[in-house]
Parts: C-alpha cells; sequence; structure tokens
C-alpha cells in the first residue's frame, strides 16, 4: 500500500453510528456508546477506514476546571450543566481500521473535524494517551494526572515480560505475545494480573481470555488523560 496515494484518496464525510459500528471491534474500550452528538467517516472510496464520534461532554472533569482556570467552577449545577453543554463537545472513539494505521490518519481526522464541530472547547479522556498521544500531535493540550501505583505495576510487569507500552494500544496482540511466553514467565503475568483486578469488584473473577486482556489495558490508567482544545474562532456563549 503505497502512503501517499492511499491518503490523498481517502476523504473525511458526515457519518453515522453505522459508520462506528463498522470498526468498533477495532477499540480497546468494550463498552456500547449509546449516544452520539456527531459523527464523521473517513472514506477510501466507498470503504469507511476511520471514524470520529463525538459526544455531549460529562458534567464535572478536575483536569477541566485545571485547563479553564476554573472557568465552570462556583456555578450552582444548573447554571454549570447549561454553559458545559452550549461550549464543549468531547471526541468518545477515534477508530482506524488495522489496515490503515501509521498513515497519520487519526491525527488528521481529529485535527479536521474539530474546527467543523462549532464548538469553543473540545475535548477528550484518553485511556491509553501516555500509550499514543495522537491528540497532542493534532493540536490538543494534554493535562495528566498521577498514575495509581497499581497500574505502575502492573506495565512494569508488562515489561519485564517484554511488553512495552507502545504496545499496549492493541489489546488482542497483547494476548497473542502472552500467550506465547514461557511457563515461568506466564505464571509470573498471570499472578500480577489477578493482583491488579483485586481493585475492581466483580470484574476480579473474569475469566483468562481477551476480554480480560482488553478489560485490564482499559484500566492501565485509572485517571486517563484529558485533551483540551480551544478554537479561538468561536467566543464562548455564556
Amino acid at each position: 500500500m503505497h502512503r501517499c496515494s492511499v491518503t490523498r484518496s481517502i476523504e473525511i464525510v458526515p457519518g453515522d453510528m453505522g459508520d462506528y459500528r463498522k470498526l468498533a471491534c477495532y477499540h480497546y474500550r468494550s463498552r456500547e456508546l449509546t449516544a452520539y452528538a456527531a459523527v464523521f467517516a473517513m472514506r477510501f472510496g466507498k470503504e469507511t477506514v476511520g471514524v470520529i464520534v463525538y459526544t455531549m461532554p460529562s458534567m464535572g472533569l478536575e483536569l477541566r476546571n485545571v485547563a479553564t482556570g476554573g472557568f465552570f467552577c462556583g456555578l450552582d449545577r444548573a447554571t454549570r450543566l447549561s454553559l458545559i453543554n452550549r461550549n464543549i463537545r468531547c471526541i468518545g472513539r477515534v477508530v482506524i481500521e488495522p489496515r490503515f494505521r501509521g498513515l497519520g490518519l487519526a491525527v488528521r481526522l481529529v485535527r479536521e473535524t474539530m474546527p467543523k464541530m462549532g464548538f469553543g472547547i473540545i475535548e477528550a479522556a484518553a485511556v491509553m494517551g501516555l500509550v499514543n498521544p495522537f491528540f497532542e500531535r493534532a493540536g490538543m493540550t494534554a493535562y495528566r494526572a498521577p498514575m495509581p501505583a497499581r497500574c505502575v505495576r502492573m506495565l512494569e510487569a508488562f515489561s519485564l515480560v517484554g511488553i512495552e507500552e507502545k504496545e499496549l494500544a492493541e489489546p488482542q496482540e497483547v494476548h497473542r505475545k502472552v500467550g506465547r511466553l514461557g511457563e515461568e514467565q506466564r505464571c509470573f503475568i498471570e499472578h500480577q494480573i489477578r493482583g491488579f483486578l483485586q481493585s475492581y469488584g466483580k470484574s476480579r473473577n473474569i475469566k483468562p481470555g481477551p476480554e480480560r486482556t482488553r478489560f485490564v489495558l482499559s484500566k492501565l490508567t485509572e485517571r486517563p488523560v484529558y485533551y483540551i482544545w480551544f478554537n479561538k474562532q468561536i467566543a464562548f456563549s455564556v
């Protein structure tokens, strides 16, 4: 696949949740999206090869207050909610079909669609933001909360068996690599995973398999990286 010819042939168009569902299986978060504000799809011919889903913002995000200098603080709940909804949209999912990864398409999808939303702030919270910081390359600013000790220990355990942070964005590949480990390393990582899961209630009893690997990787940064982009062409609505 020739990079230049492929990227020139890809266009970004308004999409719908049907586009997202075609690619949802490739995203590390298994939770279904039930509501959305906008969808944009990347098309290579008639094929959907990428998708970004914008959602409504959450009410309370600690790092949003840091990033905005407390702009949304000190208000009653109804006023704060109204102000947030009028000014912010959130990036809920960005998915690129695996054959088309490594071409910078995720960066392009974020960078080109944020202005199209018509809001003063675009934000995102990425569980795997430390692993694949494409939001920053698209022009967003990152705010990082401290990583819980259990996540640090789990990352170190993966590293000790030869699985580095940059690989953790691909749960299926991580699961395959764990399966190919020698007996001693498999026992070690299994012990570490079971200890890690003790902090997650009923999920501590998830049976070994691809879904457990996906769950572990989705929790590795308990407090996600927060990203924000300010649209300088749009004034806040108060």
